[in-house]
């Protein structure tokens, strides 16, 4: 019987308030949006990295005929001999238990490749020595790629090594700016809906001043007279998260799985349901912690004045 009461008493106040009860609800569904999105930002960037940690290669580009470095001087392809030199230090003591495997192609082979991707205009005027024979290196552990990259540069005979995880910081480095963006955002939506919370409980309290001060006389304890605030601020927040929650599904299962993942080819781990099923308790959970602490903390200055 107590329990009806104190939900009668909170649906009065919802429907009371029903303009603020409805800013509460879009503003805790915008801000816990954002945590969502961030938090499937930084799970994306998770994949991403992970993903081609294992796949990322360090080539070593051998010198071409075209190439024009110091390690180069004399403008011709490398010689038998500084390749296999190369192919000795991967296989010796050093370097070995760093490298997982390694492929060897010659120029000829290289050239073959590009035949397949450059447009016939160019290809009439280059020729397979103008193509760097390459060592493609599979690591272990491609944060140890400086040792590598170390190894090789500025030996004669080769031109550059590259460590192709480098290519994709910027890319890692522009979304981890975009999620502190989304989580700065997020911060102030919660800030905002935390007050309006709080604002909407005081306006309640304030509409029904004359009920809580019978309730009062009559020996009702301030739990008893909190509670039904608390819930109101329970009840805006549930819906709203809700609604977090169906956008948090929709960003993956429309956003991800029908737009992106078919259109941006490099990228093949991506979000998925599971990583939703992650976020969505935790977005529902820290709007109705937020709302009751606010709630609460709001009714309980109000019956002390």
């Amino acid at each position: 019987m107590r329990l009806g009461l104190i939900l009668s008493e909170a649906f009065t106040g919802l429907r009371r308030n029903a303009s603020m009860v409805i800013s509460v609800i879009l503003v805790t569904f915008v801000s816990l949006t954002f945590v969502g999105a961030a938090m499937l930002m930084q799970m994306q960037i998770g994949k991403m990295q992970s993903y081609w940690a294992d796949r990322a290669q360090v080539a070593v580009f051998m010198c071409a005929s075209s190439s024009n470095t110091d390690t180069c001087p004399s403008g011709e392809p490398a010689t038998q001999e500084q390749i296999d030199t190369v192919r000795a230090t991967l296989d010796g003591e050093a370097l070995a238990p760093l490298i997982r495997d390694y492929t060897f192609q010659t120029s000829d082979e290289v050239f073959a490749d590009a035949q397949q991707q450059l447009p016939e205009e160019i290809l009439g005027v280059v020729t397979a020595d103008q193509f760097n024979a390459t060592f493609n290196i599979n690591l272990v552990d491609q944060r140890q790629s400086d040792v590598i990259t170390e190894a090789f540069s500025g030996q004669t005979g080769v031109e550059e090594v590259t460590d192709q995880l480098q290519y994709l910081e910027p890319l890692f480095q522009a979304l981890t700016v975009a999620t502190y963006v989304a989580v700065g955002i997020a911060a102030l939506m919660l800030i905002a809906a935390v007050l309006l919370i709080a604002t909407t409980i005081r306006l309640s309290a304030f509409a029904r001043r004359r009920e809580l001060g019978i309730m009062r006389l009559v020996g009702a304890s301030n739990r008893f007279i909190q509670t039904p605030f608390v819930v109101e601020g329970v009840i805006a927040a549930l819906v709203g998260s809700a609604l977090a929650s169906v956008a948090v599904w929709a960003i993956v299962g429309v956003g991800v799985n029908q737009y992106l993942r078919d259109r941006i080819g490099f990228i093949t781990s991506w979000v998925d349901v599971g990583d939703v099923a992650i976020v969505i308790p935790v977005i529902v959970v820290l709007g109705v912690v937020l709302a009751a602490l606010s709630a609460s903390f709001a009714i309980r200055r109000w019956l002390r004045t």
